[in-house]
């Protein structure tokens, strides 16, 4: 995992209140103004508990801050962390490889059916798992086929 994340005392707020209502360990907050969501990284085997039964943390969670809740449950494994970060979309393959050049980039295969999930709209799933990959894994470009 990547070393020196920073974390704003904002989002520590949004981390303090989910992890009260949830009772998962979260790693990670960015809370995006502008798309009104907040996107936090649980560890490995807490999504259930973020989540809640039949989503009811989510929903507490959205009513008290107004914004979209997203969660992704993060992986040591970067091609683990990837197919995590793309729920619900089927991710059939990840190829992690290093360019001669030494950037690491990640091709992702998703069903056909599932492509428009995991792009999201505008591409924002996109950006976000790029977001991540780069944060954590120190991979500069994530290509979704």
């Amino acid at each position: 995992m990547a070393t020196g994340i920073k974390i704003t005392s904002r989002e520590m707020r949004y981390i303090s209140l989910f992890e009260s209502i949830t009772g998962a360990s979260v790693k990670d907050c960015v809370v995006y103004e502008e798309q009104s969501r907040a996107i936090f990284v649980v560890s490995k085997g807490h999504i259930g508990m973020a989540i809640g039964r039949g989503g009811r943390n989510i929903h507490v969670l959205e009513k008290m801050t107004g914004k979209k809740h997203e969660i992704i449950e993060y992986s040591e494994e970067p091609a683990q962390f990837i197919k995590n970060a793309l729920k619900p979309a089927i991710v059939k393959e990840v190829r992690i490889t290093e360019r001669p050049n030494g950037k690491i980039m990640a091709v992702v295969t998703v069903n056909p059916g599932d492509k428009g999930i995991a792009i999201g709209k505008n591409g924002r799933n996109a950006e976000r798992l790029r977001f991540f990959a780069k944060r954590y894994f120190n991979i500069q470009n994530v290509s979704i086929t």
